[in-house]
């Protein structure tokens, strides 16, 4: 892909040129600061938290040789301009979820969630033990980017509502928030869907902008207070099984980097991918009893609702596979999960249904 086409046609073109006030990178005796801008508000729970934790573990990894100065939307560039920033050497690198980038490239989905794709776990193992790595590199370098997972927040829930879902049809025209490709599935449905940045959410849900959303999971949602503003919360979704975040650095800059403070990114990364899963799975129990004792009705999506999302979804996947890259990407994925979800089911799968059951009757 020719560099001046890509930033020429870019989706998200406006962003190099709301970036050209960025400075450069400080180096000073052998000390060097990158500047990270964010898709986050600060203090936006699970999210905001992977990005400083990110933050932190460099500048602790590295003794204070590599710093980051981190930046929230509109502090240098806004939530959905990171990737540009950064491609075009205007910022050092981004915190983000990379489903927000379809537009760059579809493949990009893969590196957040896809419709009916891994859980946390199997997006880790196809990541670092099934080529996932090496393939978020091949498709980072068309956009002069070294990329890395920096978070995951495990199972998404299937959204904010105003009203109960009881058939596919209820879809239709709902004005609903869901980015990537989950939502081009409800748009198949009728849906009328939007991406918005998440420090716009709230607004836009109790204004009647929207009519529901999908966010991230109990601990989050409750954060943002969607349960002021609505009551119907689907605890299970079909779009983000394990919904992945990821750090896109300049290839210019990784480059520059030493060998060790390159390892520091990318141990960095790992470790915060680590540290948000289970932040997140440790808090969102005791989040969703907080939500219901507010009123909220904890449903799930019948079964007619999940036959509809899953054909919807094999007709949106199905589109991209004239792209070369995507489809590599999708069989290298396909593959992996094919590898490791029967040795899951039959383990930890069987496991938990056995504790269950077995407690239950203690």
């Amino acid at each position: 892909m020719d560099r001046r086409s890509f930033l020429k046609t870019s989706a998200l073109g406006g962003s190099a040129a709301a970036a050209t006030t960025l400075a450069a990178p400080a180096i000073a005796q052998g000390n060097r600061t990158l500047t990270m801008v964010t898709s986050w508000p600060r203090g936006f729970a699970v999210l905001d938290d992977a990005a400083t934790y990110f933050e932190e573990m460099v500048g602790a990894m590295s003794d204070g040789t590599l710093t980051i100065d981190k930046k929230a939307p509109g502090e240098l560039v806004g939530a959905f301009e990171v990737f540009d920033a950064v491609s075009s050497g205007q910022a050092d690198l981004y915190h983000s979820a990379d489903y927000y980038f379809i537009g760059q490239h579809p493949g990009y989905a893969y590196f957040t969630a896809v419709p009916f794709g891994g859980t946390a776990q199997e997006v880790t193992n196809w990541y670092h033990h099934g080529g996932g790595h090496e393939l978020h590199t091949e498709l980072g370098e068309i956009f002069n980017l070294k990329s890395f997972l920096a978070g995951n927040s495990g199972s998404q829930s299937g959204g904010w509502f105003r009203k109960e879902i009881n058939s596919a049809e209820d879809f239709n025209g709902l004005k609903f928030r869901m980015p990537g490709l989950g939502g081009k599935v409800l748009g198949e449905l009728g849906a009328s869907v939007q991406n918005i940045p998440g420090g716009e959410l709230y607004q836009a849900l109790s204004s009647g902008a929207l009519d529901g959303l999908e966010w991230v999971g109990p601990f989050a949602d409750e954060r943002a207070g969607f349960q002021e503003v609505a009551k119907v919360y689907y605890t299970a979704g079909f779009h983000e099984p394990g919904s992945a975040l990821a750090c896109g650095m300049n290839l210019d800059v990784y480059n520059d980097l030493s060998p060790a403070h390159q390892a520091i990114i990318a141990n960095a990364a790992m470790a915060t991918t680590h540290y948000q899963l289970a932040e997140t799975l440790a808090n969102n129990g005791a989040a969703l009893a907080r939500l219901q004792a507010q009123g909220v009705k904890a449903l799930q999506f019948p079964d007619d609702v999940w036959d509809a999302f899953g054909a919807a979804s094999k007709t949106v996947m199905d589109e991209n596979m004239n792209d070369e890259l995507f489809a590599k990407i999708r069989a290298s994925f396909e593959d992996s999960l094919a590898q490791s979800s029967d040795w899951l089911l039959k383990s930890d799968g069987f496991y938990v249904a056995q504790r269950n059951r077995v407690l239950a009757n203690g």
